[in-house]
């Protein structure tokens, strides 16, 4: 987001030029103009107003870890900066110029989930039945405005420390559409909060946002665990108090991250090595961590990236593995506060218990 009040100012032409388009075409919508596509298989549809950073990928997860029990899931994501087209059934051992960072992980970590990839959702959700006709619900990624499929379950995310309340449209800002847009969700989840919220700041959000009668807000934040080496999942690294890092990552925002970790090293200060989100890493993007990580002084000293930049170093294994660099991935799960995971939980059962094909 442009920070400066002047270049807001200057961007603001292109802003409402922007828009006008999506005003057209979200018009175009609501006048049956256009029209979006029902399935007869359950769609939970997890997006956001603005470009990246939301949280969407540990929130889908959240989803899966849920519901894979009971429930054949299958997941449909646009498989961003992937150098393929089309609709491809994501396997664990491809790459991540296949299929993308996001899907690939979703492969890897749920080997049970039948994870999808394709730029157009209406004519993937077909290809998902029809390979596998057992399938009892499709999780959309990223999806709040792509509206040629009409979701069953729309959960519409907004980080806290920038809610789509305060926020512009592009390009003076980060949203995608106008604020009105979160009229269409189902449910609102105000994600990335601190890990400990105060009721009333949470209640004053609930009033800013001003969700309408048929609209839930929550509130989560992330729970990370034991970071475990890129190489060998069997490790863990203790992050004991005087560890030197370097957090190497191209995600669409790392202030979350990096305030968590710079809690964990205290006394010690937290080296940055920051890409443009789903940056693929280079050689020598490589060599230049390799240099970053020999100038750390302390004693003990460790590399740590996420789950999702895993995807795209681990194509430089034998490189990490040649130099012995200790990468670390840093896995996180969502929660909810003021104990309402189960609230949250109950009300997508309660939709999927509900759904008439």
């Amino acid at each position: 987001m442009v920070d400066s009040p002047a270049a807001k100012l200057l961007l603001a032409p292109l802003s409402l030029l922007y828009g006008a388009g999506v005003s057209f075409r979200n018009w175009a919508y609501r006048r049956g103009i256009l029209r979006g596509i029902s399935f007869s298989v359950p769609v939970i549809s997890v997006g956001n107003l603005s470009v990246g950073g939301a949280g969407k990928t540990p929130h889908i997860e959240y989803l899966i870890r849920l519901l894979d029990p009971y429930l054949n899931i299958a997941t449909l994501s646009r498989g961003y900066r992937r150098k393929t087209r089309g609709f491809l059934v994501v396997e664990p051992g491809m790459g991540v110029e296949e299929v993308g960072d996001e899907p690939l992980q979703y492969a890897r970590k749920f080997p049970g989930v039948m994870v999808t990839v394709a730029e157009e959702r209406a004519f993937g959700i077909p290809e998902i039945v029809g390979r596998r006709p057992d399938t009892q619900l499709v999780l959309l990624d990223d999806a709040f405005q792509h509206r040629a499929v009409q979701p069953g379950l729309n959960i519409l995310l907004t980080q806290y420390a920038l809610p789509f309340t305060r926020d512009y449209l592009l390009p003076s800002g980060r949203l995608r559409e106008w604020r009105s847009g979160y009229e269409r969700a189902d449910v609102i989840v105000v994600s990335k909060c601190p890990p400990e919220l105060d009721r009333a700041a949470a209640d004053a959000l609930i009033e800013e946002i001003a969700p309408l009668p048929h609209q839930r807000v929550f509130f989560s934040y992330y729970a990370y665990a034991a970071p475990y080496y890129l190489l060998d999942h069997r490790y863990r690294l203790r992050m004991e108090q005087g560890i030197d890092v370097l957090l190497i990552s191209a995600i669409a925002n790392t202030d979350y991250l990096a305030s968590y970790l710079s809690r964990l090293s205290r006394d010690r200060p937290l080296h940055l090595l920051e890409y443009a989100d789903h940056h693929y890493f280079s050689a020598s993007d490589l060599v230049n961590l390799r240099e970053k990580f020999g100038k750390l002084d302390g004693k003990h000293r460790a590399i740590i990236t996420t789950e999702k930049d895993a995807m795209r170093l681990d194509v430089h294994r034998d490189y990490i593995a040649a130099e012995r660099l200790p990468v670390f991935v840093l896995p996180v799960e969502v929660r909810f506060h003021f104990g309402e995971g189960p609230v949250f939980d109950q009300l997508v059962r309660d939709y999927l218990q509900g759904f008439e094909a």
